[in-house]
């Protein structure tokens, strides 16, 4: 709860990522509190309050995940929620003319995208679960001391410079710095522009 609180706050990429992990990590201990207590909750140094309201907050997901359906796969739908706000902006951006090094990165990711959607087999995710998809994967690779291949390396930092990205103009949208943003970069192109002009 406290990390995922702060890391809400700081990055919705890593928050998401992390979200995912603490599903998986309730349904490795079927979805049962003691056993999340046990191999979670005691490894923290927390005092009786933080300790109560981890509890509650584990509580509260297992319950989320229950009446959710999704115990065995899935996302909640908070989770799928943020998902889709992030779908939202990734499609607001590339329509938007005034983010061009965004539409450039996401170009740049796609062909890793598409090869990642062509082994998804019938159900494939659009295009930011796919992102998500393989970050998260990499991820679990990491956490098991798997080797990674060269060409799974490639993709993923790419994949990860891209959603990176997103992450940095959704918190500026949540702060409604957006606009600020691209008059920045628009005065940097015309900076670049006149630049060209006089040499």
């Amino acid at each position: 709860m406290f990390i995922a609180s702060q890391k809400r706050k700081q990055n919705i990429a890593e928050y998401l990522l992390y979200m995912w992990q603490v599903e998986d990590i309730i349904r490795a201990c079927h979805l049962d509190l003691d056993l999340i207590k046990t191999n979670i909750i005691d490894r923290y140094s927390l005092d009786d309050t933080q300790r109560r309201q981890l509890i509650e907050w584990y509580e509260s997901m297992i319950d989320m995940m229950r009446r959710e359906n999704v115990t065995e796969k899935g996302h909640i739908h908070l989770n799928q929620n943020t998902l889709g706000s992030l779908i939202d902006l990734h499609q607001a951006l590339l329509k938007d003319s005034r983010f061009p090094q965004y539409t450039a990165e996401f170009y740049k990711t796609l062909p890793y995208i598409v090869e990642i959607r062509s082994k998804a087999g019938d159900e494939k995710p659009g295009e930011i679960e796919t992102c998500f998809n393989a970050l998260y994967g990499m991820l679990l690779l990491r956490l098991q001391g798997s080797d990674v291949s060269g060409e799974t390396q490639e993709a993923t930092t790419q994949i990860a410079r891209f959603i990176g990205t997103l992450a940095r103009y959704f918190k500026l949208d949540e702060e409604n710095l957006l606009d600020k943003e691209a008059e920045k970069l628009a005065g940097k192109k015309n900076e670049n522009h006149q630049d060209k002009n006089q040499s």
